[in-house]
């Protein structure tokens, strides 16, 4: 990794970090100037060209942050979205820094350890017996799908 990419990679920590600092005294709900901003800066084709990432960075901040509704802040009642603490959003930048894919221990033997102690923790959380097993799945759809196979086979 070169200079530009550390400098890069902290000018969006600072942004991010900038970012849940100021949401506590954000509007509850981006105006419109926000969003027509946001739809005019971002329109269009695709560009025929790659950008530079610094200016990307800074483009979806100046444009992107400014419409985002504050669901990290402490005025947000919509839905249940999220609610990300500090040290969510921290794991969260070094997992993406990490860059595994855990569906196979080869491909990365820590994230597979990740998976099997977070099952682990959920079952003893849950009071489960200790020879239950499961799996992680990638969102809310996925977990849907996989709760009605599991549902169908024990039917069957």
């Amino acid at each position: 990794m070169g200079p530009a990419d550390k400098t890069l990679l902290l000018d969006a920590a600072a942004r991010g970090v900038r970012y849940r600092t100021e949401v506590a005294n954000r509007p509850a709900r981006p105006g419109p100037e926000s969003l027509a901003a946001l739809r005019a800066g971002l329109c269009g084709d695709l560009p025929a060209q790659g950008r530079d990432a610094k200016k990307i960075i800074a483009l979806l901040d100046e444009l992107g942050s400014p419409a985002t509704l504050p669901s990290a802040g402490g005025r947000y009642f919509g839905y249940v979205v999220g609610g990300s603490l500090p040290v969510a959003v921290a794991a969260n930048w070094l997992a993406t820094a990490w860059d595994q894919n855990a569906a196979l221990v080869d491909m990365s033997a820590a994230a597979a350890h990740f998976d099997e102690l977070a099952i682990t923790w959920t079952g003893q959380a849950l009071r489960l017996p200790d020879e239950v097993v499961g799996g992680l799945v990638t969102g809310a759809t996925a977990a849907n799908i996989v709760a009605l196979a599991a549902a169908r086979t024990h039917l069957l």
